[in-house]
């Protein structure tokens, strides 16, 4: 990595300012300084002409060379006194927005439309929108500045190409966010320019325009700029349509498999569900074949325990002896002696115990139509005699099926 990259990458890193209009990556971006093919354009300060001209620039050589000499001493020696103001940036915006008012109080309204964010915020939307970036320092104390910010940047003609074709950074190097720059960018001279753009996936200075240029010198240069590296730009937007693309089919195939993938999920939830509604289904028919075998089982239990509790059938000689014919709901008749003396819970208990007889039923006499009270309810706790219910010696009985009831 050579020394300039070094030196931006380290500007870049110290930044830590939001985006003003889009935020700026977790790494701020690397500005590659070193490459050989960077187009280069010095514009010379006017030769002295004729005698006087040379004269004055011998006599006055010395003089200035004096100057600057001990300008520079003294520079070098207040770093080691007191650091530099600049180097510290508290507020990278602030510094673009005074120097923004304080041009327009200068020369005007009339410039072309200053990025206002950081540096490193310009570089990263230069590359998000695969743009030119036009950088330029200005240096208040230089005598060519004023000439160049008047007659130069705010020429209409420069004003439009600018606006049309690039993004535009501007600060002076007196603010710390000018002087960071212009200590990345190792300028030589004011007024100093630098296209910026996306070469080789990196971002990378590929035109330096220095000295005090012309309006149509300066379009023709920064045309000529475009011009040779447009290609690349060109073909980053390819590589970025292309990746861009490939994503896009990535995430359909991504959708279309999680798509299968909830499909399958819900089929297979579908047969869980259907395979827990059978096994329910299964264990309630088993249950219900077990219930039904233990009621039929007790049922049977419970006619056996009946038949055992029934009273001795009374002989026919027997004066107080009743016979009954019973006519069941399957069209069988069943005959039977009781005792007059007997309850009519014995007729329902012998009933009850036959094999034939319904689970549940009612015993019905004709003559008067009427049911017996066989069984102890709310009007009769205590069922009466046979005598008490008013059968004669030979009775018909009808016994009614309420199973289903």
């Amino acid at each position: 990595m050579s020394i300039k990259a070094a030196v931006q990458d380290r500007l870049n890193e110290q930044e830590g300012v939001p985006s003003v209009f889009n935020p700026p990556p977790s790494r701020p971006l690397q500005v590659n300084t070193a490459d050989h093919r960077i187009y280069s354009y010095v514009v010379s300060r006017p030769q002295p002409r004729g005698l006087l001209g040379w004269g004055y620039y011998l006599i006055m050589l010395p003089f200035r060379f004096t100057y600057y000499t001990i300008l520079d001493i003294f520079r070098f020696a207040l770093r080691f006194i007191r650091p530099d103001p600049r180097s510290r940036v508290t507020d990278p915006v602030g510094d673009i927005v005074s120097f923004m008012h304080s041009f327009e109080e200068k020369y005007g309204r009339a410039h072309p439309v200053f990025y206002q964010g950081t540096y490193s915020q310009a570089l990263n939307d230069a590359k998000r929108e695969l743009r030119f970036l036009l950088v330029y320092l200005h240096g208040d104390d230089h005598q060519d500045s004023d000439e160049f910010c008047r007659n130069t940047l705010c020429s209409p003609e420069v004003i439009s190409l600018i606006n049309t074709r690039m993004l535009f950074w501007a600060c002076s190097t007196n603010k710390p966010e000018g002087y960071r720059v212009s200590q990345a960018l190792r300028e030589n001279t004011y007024p100093f320019l630098a296209m910026i753009m996306l070469k080789d996936r990196r971002m990378t200075v590929v035109g330096r325009l220095e000295g005090l240029i012309q309006p149509d010198d300066l379009i023709n240069q920064l045309t000529f700029i475009m011009d040779a590296n447009q290609t690349y730009l060109v073909s980053e937007r390819l590589e970025r349509e292309e990746r861009n693309q490939t994503q896009v089919l990535r995430q359909q195939q991504d959708e279309a498999y999680l798509a299968s993938l909830r499909a399958d999920q819900e089929k297979e939830r579908k047969k869980r569900e259907e395979r827990e509604r059978k096994r329910r289904k299964e264990e309630e028919v088993q249950q219900q074949k077990l219930a039904e075998e233990r009621r039929r089982r007790n049922l049977q239990e419970e006619k056996e325990r009946k038949l055992e509790c029934l009273p001795p059938e009374p002989s026919p000689d027997d004066p107080e002896s009743v016979k009954i014919i019973f006519k069941l709901p399957n069209d069988s008749r069943v005959e039977r002696r009781f005792h007059f003396s007997q309850s009519l819970t014995v007729i329902h208990d012998f009933l009850f115990s036959l094999k034939e007889s319904p689970e549940k039923f009612q015993i019905e006499a004709n003559f008067p139509r009427r049911v017996l009270p066989c069984i102890p309810s709310e009007e009769w706790p205590n069922p009466p005699t046979l005598q008490e219910a008013g059968l004669s010696h030979t009775e018909v009985l009808f016994v009614q099926d309420l199973t289903d009831e």
